[in-house]
């Protein structure tokens, strides 16, 4: 049985509207430079994306921490407990993601901001 034009157009454009509208999947290793008045780090992030919301690790200067954040049109945010010489702090992290690039800002606690860029290598 052949399928009319009209319902093949309306088939492909549904389709690809429903397609592009879903959100992208951001799971996989990140790179990222942190730079902070306290100097400048290269952590990775592993993410698992599920829906909007984002579990994995973060593996720095302290050793590694679980992650808990989402990513929603574009944006995301993670935090993270991160211990050392001065004690504990949450660590925000805001930006939003480019394909397999993002940049954004973060702050530990009440003590240290700063700004991110990263790279997904997987």
């Amino acid at each position: 049985m052949r399928m009319p034009r009209r319902s093949i157009a309306v088939f492909l454009f549904t389709t690809l509207w429903i397609g592009s509208a879903c959100a992208a999947d951001i799971s996989g290793i990140w790179k990222l430079t942190v730079t902070t008045t306290a100097g400048t780090g290269t952590p990775t992030l592993v993410l698992t994306q599920q829906g909007e919301v984002l579990t994995g690790t973060y593996t720095g200067r302290f050793g590694e921490s679980p992650i808990k954040g989402t990513f929603k049109d574009g944006a995301i945010n993670f935090t993270f407990e991160a211990s050392g010489p001065m004690g504990s702090a949450q660590v925000t992290y805001s930006g939003t993601v480019d394909g397999d690039t993002m940049s954004g800002n973060m702050q530990m606690g009440a003590m240290a901001g700063g700004a991110f860029t990263g790279k997904k290598q997987q």
